[in-house]
């Protein structure tokens, strides 16, 4: 498990101690429901409820020499009760108890990963209204295309992040289900009214059907899941990266006052944090993949899923959890130059009008292959002359025989691309 990254809540989740302790509340949980359909005595549950504790370090003492996780468990509580530990797992395999508790783990947090989605979601909101208005050049292919906004950029994430508050909810539900079905899945040896009062009492629905394990297409469905988030992450960090660069700089990370930027190079201030989302992003990708490589299992069961999920689970977790609160702050705090996005729009000295000019032209007649080559001939000038392009357009005889000045001044008018601004806000809920 990743410890570097683990704050307190999502690192708890993983521990052995809590694993053990649902492990212990599932097994307690069973001999409730079997003195209820009258297979175990009423006073051997009191007695194992309240005597049932179990040693870590035991634990690991006994499975060193058994080679079996859950026997070593089962044997440590067992230490703990004395006669009556003969009731404890009755009819169940080790699956049941393993496999549910890790629902209920995964589903804990992802509870934790939601809280973390809906704040990203806030303060996206928050800051789109800001920079609502806020002019800049759209790029495609990183060339200067036509004027968006900053707001725009900030609605588009916070919309994409609504997404996959909705893909984790989803996800969520897929992975809240538990197993007690014993041995191959068949009930062969206790009641399918155990596994139903064990999965209501932890939160969970009886998984439909299961064989000696729940499915793991759940499992890589929320794993996935958790990569697609972390993938949106990696997107919008590496925007910002790209907004930062020093010819560009048209955001920018908080710098703190005491911190570094390079060993070497006092005057660098780099955009550590988006850099370090975007890394561990790869991660995620990496561990849904082998979740999916997790989903074929052999016949009713075998354990090549469960190594890869001690590592791939709590880490996925963690990372996320990590990465969203980081984010979150860099959008909180993130740095936005409007004068140097108005700047960075004049640097192609009018080129992103080019489209508003190419169809004003058509608009007065002329046909659209003719105004696209007068358009683009003058476009290519400025690329290399650095002229402005309003008065290379007026130049040109083609041009200015067919639009007057008063058409010039539209075409080269920011406000025209903020006119659906309010409408793109509306109906992305931002309104």
């Amino acid at each position: 498990m990743i410890t570097r990254y683990t704050r307190p809540e999502m690192g708890n989740i993983f521990t052995d101690e809590h694993r053990y302790s649902i492990w212990l509340e599932i097994e307690l949980l069973a001999c409730e429901a079997q003195a209820e359909l009258g297979s175990i005595p009423e006073d051997a549950v009191r007695t194992i409820r309240e005597k049932a504790k179990f040693n870590i370090d035991r634990i690991n003492e006994i499975e060193a020499e058994v080679k079996h996780d859950v026997i070593a468990f089962l044997t440590s509580v067992g230490e703990s009760v004395g006669p009556d530990a003969r009731f404890i797992h009755l009819g169940m395999t080790s699956s049941d108890v393993v496999d549910t508790a890790l629902s209920v783990q995964m589903k804990q947090a992802a509870t934790l990963l939601m809280k973390d989605l809906t704040g990203l979601r806030d303060v996206l909101a928050r800051r789109a209204k800001e920079f609502k208005m806020t002019v800049m050049i759209g790029r495609s292919h990183g060339i200067h295309a036509e004027p968006t906004t900053f707001g725009l950029k900030l609605a588009l994430w916070y919309d994409e992040t609504r997404r996959n508050i909705k893909r984790l909810q989803a996800a969520l539900d897929t992975i809240s289900v538990g197993q007690i079905s014993g041995a191959v899945g068949t009930y062969a040896h206790l009641s399918p009214e155990i596994e139903e009062f064990v999965c209501t009492k932890l939160g969970l629905k009886p998984a439909p059907v299961s064989t000696q394990v729940i499915q793991r297409d759940r499992h890589a469905e929320f794993l996935t899941t958790l990569a697609v988030i972390g993938s949106s992450l990696d997107k919008f960090a590496t925007e910002i990266r790209h907004l930062q660069r020093t010819e560009v700089l048209e955001a920018e990370e908080y710098f703190s006052e005491k911190q570094k930027g390079s060993s070497a190079m006092p005057h660098k201030r780099n955009p550590i944090t988006c850099e370090q989302i975007s890394g561990l992003a790869r991660i995620l990708r990496g561990n849904a993949q082998a979740a999916l490589e997790n989903v074929a299992l052999w016949h009713e069961r075998d354990i090549s899923h469960s190594s890869v999920e001690r590592v791939i689970v709590p880490d996925s977790c963690i990372l996320l959890d990590h990465m969203l609160v980081k984010f979150t702050d860099i959008i909180d705090k993130l740095l936005v130059y409007p004068e140097n996005m108005k700047k960075n729009l004049d640097i192609t000295h009018g080129l992103l009008y080019s489209q508003p000019v190419l169809l004003a032209l058509t608009k007065k007649g002329m046909k659209r292959e003719d105004a696209y080559r007068i358009v683009q001939r003058n476009a290519m000038d400025v690329w290399k002359s650095k002229k402005n392009f309003m008065e290379m357009l007026k130049a040109d005889p083609e041009v200015s025989a067919v639009l007057n000045d008063s058409e010039f001044s539209e075409a080269f008018d920011p406000k025209k691309s903020l006119n659906n601004v309010d409408y793109i806000f509306k109906r992305v809920g931002l309104d």
